[in-house]
């Protein structure tokens, strides 16, 4: 990780430039020249001089960086990366144009501290879920083991009962002959009564374990295919739920649906609120959207719908979800109660024959920023990949 905090407070001995940086078409090519030294305050404040926005571009890519590793610790490991995102955020507030390098320098060791302990719990985590399989399959090795056992001991008193059946054969008295059957058909019931009971306690205990484990790989599964902050589907699912609907021919639409003005919340208000505003919208989606609507968070401030129907009946349900999600809402701010007035611009497209994931979800995404270009009386800046 970088420090600006070192970048401005090397000492004049420790500082060499060895490197020029020219940027040729968006690309950077570095060429090493001859080692100079010269003081780093100097030289730092001179190129302050010639671009007083080189300090507060680098504050915003840091900013970002620590955004983009929230949001990497949540596809990583849903069940934890939501706290480390959190703490992570609040670094983040913590940096603006006017933070002193001793700011910087303890929100280094924070962020390295807190990535750190956050790997150490997801390879616990992941150690456990690995211990959980383990023991699945011990169960089913227990049970089938048990099975064998029984079986075995049933054969090896069927057999008895069967020498005595034939040593019957030998015996002349009737009466003899008589008890002898009647004693191995008892031994033999019994034998069968007690196998039946044993099959039927394997198979109650096998049951058991085996509902036990589904509830939590159905717990498992909730978790790795939902947004941690929002509670929706997160991107992944509804992607493998629209290449689903690609190999059949039935119709279905794409809604991208965009929070409009909802990094101004974040800068003016913090993630916190931004964060409540999220969670806020999402149960208004759920509440209007229909129950075979499927609703996820695609990213950010960007929440996709996947509707099992033509464009006709498509539009006509975004245009009732608009009217429904676009309100004031409250949330709770450092000093109190905050009014938001919340718009949205939203996206639509079905899905054209043979069309790919990638180019269904471009023309919805497009239609989306013409949509909010619109509102704003400015020009797109074009489609955006996904």
């Amino acid at each position: 990780m970088i420090s600006l905090k070192k970048l401005l407070e090397q000492s004049p001995q420790e500082t060499k430039v060895e490197e020029e940086t020219r940027f040729a078409r968006g690309s950077v090519k570095v060429a090493e020249r001859e080692s100079t030294t010269v003081p780093a305050k100097p030289f730092f404040g001179a190129r302050m001089e010639e671009s007083p926005a080189l300090l507060p571009a680098a504050l915003i890519a840091y900013r970002s960086a620590l955004q983009e590793m929230g949001s990497c610790t949540l596809d990583a490991c849903p069940a934890l990366g939501s706290d480390l995102k959190h703490k992570l955020q609040e670094v983040e507030e913590g940096i603006h144009p006017r933070v002193s390098p001793e700011t910087l320098a303890a929100a280094e060791l924070t962020v390295r501290d807190q990535l750190r302990d956050w790997g150490k719990r997801t390879a616990r985590h992941y150690r456990d879920k690995v211990s959980e399989v383990k023991e699945i399959l011990l169960v089913l090795a227990r049970t089938a083991e048990s099975v064998g056992d029984r079986d075995q001991r049933a054969a090896q008193q069927i057999g008895d009962v069967t020498s005595r059946l034939i040593k019957v054969a030998d015996l002349e008295d009737f009466s003899l002959i008589r008890k002898a059957i009647e004693s191995s058909a008892a031994e033999l019931k019994t034998s069968i009564e007690r196998m039946t009971a044993e099959g039927k306690a394997a198979i109650a205990q096998l049951r058991a374990e085996v509902s036990n484990y589904q509830v939590k790989l159905e717990e498992a599964e909730l978790i790795a295919s939902s947004d941690s902050l929002t509670g929706l589907r997160n991107r992944l699912y509804l992607e493998t739920q629209m290449e689903r609907r690609m190999e059949t021919v039935l119709p279905f639409c794409v809604a991208i649906i965009d929070i409009n003005g909802f990094k101004q919340v974040n800068d003016e208000h913090g993630h916190l609120v931004g964060d409540e505003l999220l969670k806020q919208f999402s149960n208004e989606l759920k509440s209007i959207c229909r129950a075979t609507d499927m609703i996820g968070r695609w990213g950010g401030d960007e929440f996709i719908i996947l509707l099992d129907c033509g464009l006709t009946d498509a539009a006509a349900q975004m245009e009732r979800l608009r009217r429904h999600v676009v309100r004031l809402y409250t949330a709770q701010g450092r000093s109190g109660s905050i009014k938001l007035t919340v718009s949205a611009s939203i996206g639509l497209a079905e899905r054209a024959p043979r069309e790919s994931l990638k180019d269904l979800v471009s023309r919805a995404d497009t239609a989306m920023y013409a949509e909010k270009a619109a509102s704003k009386g400015l020009a797109t800046e074009g489609k955006r990949s996904i």
